[in-house]
């Protein structure tokens, strides 16, 4: 299952497709991605826009939490998105992990971790997100 919803998440449009990210694990106890630094990711000073981090972060967490959701028939939206910018990257491949915490009955909370080409930690965060039935309306 997990490459099968890795690869059909790396299928979907959207913020994952636009900023080059590829999924390349997904499960119910880890979701890890890879990216290559490009214009498209950096903020005015040439690093790594934080909100770049903060998405990646995010995302991988959704996609765990889902997984962990979707078959007792709920789906996943975010409270919280804590993240920290430990380390500036102006290029080069990073990747990313995101792991469980908690993962109850009506919230979960997941951690993730950025890494540069040295697997030196470059952001680290962390994701409150709400377990809400698949017939309730969001919004």
């Amino acid at each position: 299952m997990s490459e099968d919803f890795a690869e059909a998440m790396n299928q979907l449009p959207g913020w994952v497709k636009e900023m080059g990210v590829t999924i390349l694990a997904a499960s119910a106890d880890e979701v890890t991605c890879a990216w290559e630094v490009a214009e498209k990711h950096l903020q005015g000073y040439g690093i790594v826009h934080g909100g770049v981090h903060c998405g990646v972060i995010e995302t991988l967490a959704s996609i765990g939490a889902a997984l962990v959701a979707l078959p007792r028939g709920q789906r996943v939206v975010g409270l919280e998105n804590t993240t920290s910018f430990i380390r500036a990257v102006r290029s080069g491949r990073l990747t990313a992990s995101a792991r469980p915490v908690t993962r109850g009955r009506t919230t979960q909370v997941w951690e993730a971790w950025v890494r540069d080409e040295k697997q030196d930690l470059v952001a680290q965060g962390r994701v409150r997100l709400l377990c809400v039935n698949e017939s309730q309306p969001l919004g």
